[in-house]
C-alpha cells in the first residue's frame, strides 16, 4: 500500500476517469437508477430490522472489481450504523 496516495488529492482527469468508469460499468451492468434506487431501499430495510442505520449518509454504488478474468460490476454499499438493536 502506498500511503503517500492517501495524502495526495486525485488531479481532475484522474476524477473524470473515474466518472466514466462508473458509468460504463452502470451500463455494462445494465442497472438503471430506478432499479438502483429500489435496491438501495430494500437493503435500508433489510438491515435496518438488525441495526440503527444513519439513512442520511447511505451510499450505494456499482463499481468493479479485479478479477482474474477480468473486470466485473459489483454492488457496493456503505451503510453508518448507529447502534445494533
Amino acid at each position: 500500500m502506498d500511503l503517500l496516495k492517501i495524502f495526495s488529492s486525485k488531479s481532475p482527469k484522474d476524477i473524470a476517469s473515474d466518472r466514466l468508469k462508473l458509468i460504463l460499468i452502470h451500463d455494462r451492468a445494465d442497472l438503471s437508477p430506478d432499479l438502483l434506487n429500489k435496491i438501495k431501499n430494500d437493503l435500508l430495510n433489510v438491515v435496518s430490522k438488525y441495526v440503527e442505520i444513519d439513512s442520511d449518509d447511505v451510499e450505494v454504488k456499482m463499481t468493479k472489481t479485479d478479477m482474474i478474468e477480468g473486470a466485473s460490476p459489483a454492488l457496493i454499499a456503505s451503510i453508518p450504523i448507529k447502534k445494533i438493536k
